[in-house]
């Protein structure tokens, strides 16, 4: 069984935002490492040639090097499916075998559930004599091509194939969160629970596992060093580490019956939402996760749902694209009929016109609760993949107006509500130091001024662009309704195929998570 923890206090948790600014640091932290020291990592994807800054180093090159100096590298890449799909087979593999050639362990992770994925985004960095240094980072950022971006929304110039509607360099919008304190002890729990697991790494896939034999391909993990004490408190936030994994055969040594601690922690957090949930998601599908944010608007009459999500599927075609869309359509509109004038859904686009494909993956209810992870607002993400996410509540009140939005006497608290405006600053053409909050607070003021500007810009548009450019990125959502013949086909295999359900058949039936 895990031994994670419920909750650990005494952390320090600071959003990077964007890409350039999560490799930038990460860069930092890795170099700083020496022999004997801790790197362990899981991806879904790695790019052993994705820059980390414009002049270097590469992902590979990072982590090599730090395995040349005597440091103990450790990592877990998801398979993936063939590259011929679209996928990361030969980019996973790759920097498999570069890091481990250097000396470190990384290893091909196929322990998942038949058509799922492990889809955690990590790095735990530990200090063993000097746990002060230590730190983490979780969130949505892959090691990979496409997500060294930054405010300016210009593009990483490495790319991964994607929607042409996204341009030779698409626009990217992602975030991560860098952790200090105990909380980096329980996310070294997180990945050591995954390295230790004795469930065979090709169990699902006897053909990949033929093909590592014939390689001569590490499969089966060397033991770690023992684990370190966790580091001491440093700041004021309470971290809440919440993961998802499916129900699979071999049972999970730590979830033998599938860990759904991302489904729970958002349904709690959203049943107690009165006045604000705002979302960043890439899908924002599902109906049964779209029926919790209704549920939440029916009982509440002052709440509103606020969701910035793509403009467009990161796919194209006729038969990848039509399931793509079927399921936000349902699920929007699950949301709009149950409150029609308090769910604002938008998209975003750089200041040449370009759509920014929206990556990240945060919530935050009532700037109170907020959470920064790998899982979608999708069935696929809180059933059926592995996940890993980081809910944070930070003791320190925010004393602007209202002090307690919610009225349940949690009052606003700074890391949630600065989170928020540092999002809503970008994405508003705001001063990012803060200077034109005014309007951004309340979340009723909020709510109206971020649909003023969404409108405002979609006008400048339907004009034909005649004038100067309104300030702000956002623009209304306009999902495509799909005729009736295309949804015949692309609806059952939306949920059968795209999000599909990683339950124990008892939950399924009792649509519990």
């Amino acid at each position: 069984m895990s031994e994670l923890p419920v909750w650990t206090s005494g952390n320090l948790a600071e959003p990077l935002i964007h890409g350039a600014a999560y490799f930038g640091r990460l860069v930092d932290e890795v170099s700083a490492l020496e022999a004997g020291d801790h790197l362990y990592f899981t991806d879904w994807r790695g790019d052993p040639d994705q820059l980390l800054r414009p002049d270097g180093p590469t992902v590979a090159q990072l982590f090599a090097q730090a395995a040349e100096r005597g440091v103990v590298v450790k990592g877990l890449i998801w398979r993936s499916h063939l590259d011929a799909l679209a996928y990361s087979e030969a980019e996973n593999r790759n920097l498999s075998e570069t890091v481990s050639a250097a000396g470190g362990e990384v290893l091909l992770d196929q322990r998942v559930r038949r058509g799922g994925s492990h889809h955690q985004k990590l790095v735990v960095l530990r200090h063993p004599r000097a746990p002060e240094r230590d730190v983490a980072f979780a969130g949505g950022i892959d090691l990979c091509h496409s997500r060294r971006d930054d405010a300016g929304h210009r593009g990483d110039r490495q790319v991964v194939q994607m929607s042409a509607r996204y341009g030779q360099h698409p626009p990217w919008h992602d975030v991560q969160l860098a952790v200090r304190g105990p909380v980096v002890g329980a996310l070294d729990t997180a990945f050591r629970e995954r390295w230790t697991d004795p469930m065979p790494l090709d169990s699902e896939n006897p053909l990949a596992y033929l093909r590592d034999r014939l390689r001569g391909s590490d499969l089966r993990p060397d033991p770690l060093p023992d684990q370190p004490a966790d580091p001491p408190p440093c700041g004021p936030h309470h971290v809440q580490v919440l993961r998802t994994y499916p129900v699979v055969r071999p049972r999970y040594s730590f979830a033998p019956d599938g860990e759904r601690t991302v489904a729970r922690g958002y349904t709690k957090a959203v049943r107690r939402a009165r006045r604000l949930i705002y979302l960043e998601d890439q899908y924002l599908w599902s109906t049964e996760v779209a029926d919790l944010f209704a549920r939440a608007l029916r009982d509440s009459p002052d709440l509103h749902l606020v969701a910035v999500v793509p403009r467009y599927p990161d796919v194209d075609g006729r038969l990848a694209l039509p399931p793509n869309s079927v399921g936000r359509e349902q699920a929007l509109s699950l949301c709009e009929r149950a409150a029609p004038d308090r769910v604002h859904v938008f998209d975003l686009e750089n200041h040449a016109g370009t759509p920014v494909y929206v990556h990240a993956k945060v919530c935050v209810v009532d700037d109170v609760w907020a959470s920064v992870g790998s899982d979608n607002f999708n069935r696929r993400s809180w059933t059926h993949d592995s996940e890993l996410s980081c809910a944070v509540l930070d003791d320190t009140r925010d004393g602007r107006a209202p002090t307690d939005p919610g009225g349940l006497g949690d009052g606003a608290r700074v890391f949630a509500r600065e989170l928020r405006l540092r999002l809503w600053r970008e994405h508003l053409d705001r001063d990012p130091e803060g200077g034109e909050d005014a309007d951004l607070i309340d979340p009723a003021d909020a709510v109206a001024a971020i649909t003023a500007a969404a409108d405002a810009l979609r006008r400048w548009h339907d004009s034909g662009r005649v004038g100067p450019r309104p300030p702000g990125r956002l623009l209304p959502h306009r999902p495509e309704r799909l005729p009736w013949y295309t949804r015949a086909w692309a609806l059952p295999a939306y949920r059968l195929v795209y999000d599909p359900d990683g339950r124990p058949l008892r939950a399924r039936r009792a649509c519990t998570w």
